[in-house]
């Protein structure tokens, strides 16, 4: 894979995850969405298909990493760091342009908010917040997620034919899905440095009616969490296998 492809597949790809998992809960936050109030399992599953979207369309020119936390634990893991800037940046710019196709998509829905008497913060669209402000339990939860997320993808990767089948980017799906579920409680589960960061960036400079915060004050819990699990997974990988 040349440096080009690595890029413009990280782009593509992280674009399309967050399209989809930003617009799903759009559609279940927002007023005057059909899918208004359909509730945390639908953006469980929303996420994991746009994990899934992004990662077959990124996978034939980068492998669909992703997120910096997967690039930092194969790189911890394997010892090979001449490629991580490049996926780094990929998705750092894909996280952004998704963010911004959501806001077109739910365009009239955003300027709803204009004509309501309350306002309503927008940012859980974009980022993630903390049901409950604890920042040490915080970071701590998205490492575990994180390690949740890093670990089996490292082990998958020791499975002869999951990789040329195509079946492991499916099972790394429905893991986002089970983390969603099981561990998504406590802070939304960015378990992805690149996915809260990005649109929390494009939440800060959109025109937004009555947006609320882009509260900057949380926003390294989310990006020094994963990257922590990240690492740290690759370690145990290493270490175990």
């Amino acid at each position: 894979m040349s440096n080009g492809d690595i890029f413009v597949g990280e782009v593509i790809g992280t674009a399309i995850l967050i399209l989809f998992g930003a617009g799903v809960v759009a559609a279940v936050v927002l007023n005057y969405s059909k899918a208004k109030d359909a509730g945390w399992v639908v953006i469980a599953f929303g996420w994991g298909f746009g994990v899934m979207a992004g990662a077959y369309t990124a996978a034939p020119l980068s492998g669909g990493h992703l997120n910096p936390a997967v690039t930092l634990g194969i790189a911890v893991d394997t010892g090979e760091w001449d490629t991580v800037h490049i996926y780094v940046a990929g998705q750092m710019v894909g996280a952004v342009l998704g963010a911004l196709l959501c806001w077109l998509v739910y365009y009239a829905q955003f300027e709803a908010n204009a004509e309501e008497d309350i306002s309503q913060p927008t940012l859980g669209i974009f980022s993630t917040t903390p049901a409950i402000r604890r920042p040490v339990a915080n970071l701590v939860t998205e490492i575990i997620a994180t390690m949740g997320l890093v670990l089996p993808i490292l082990a998958f990767g020791l499975t002869e034919g999951l990789g040329e089948s195509g079946t492991a980017i499916l099972i790394v799906s429905f893991l986002v899905v089970g983390i969603g579920l099981s561990l998504g409680g406590p802070t939304g589960y960015a378990i992805n440095p690149a996915r809260d960061l990005g649109p929390r960036i494009v939440h800060a400079l959109l025109p937004i009616p009555r947006k609320g915060t882009s509260d900057w004050g949380y926003a390294w819990v989310p990006v020094v969490g994963p990257l922590i699990g990240g690492a740290l997974s690759g370690l145990v990988f290493n270490a175990a296998f």
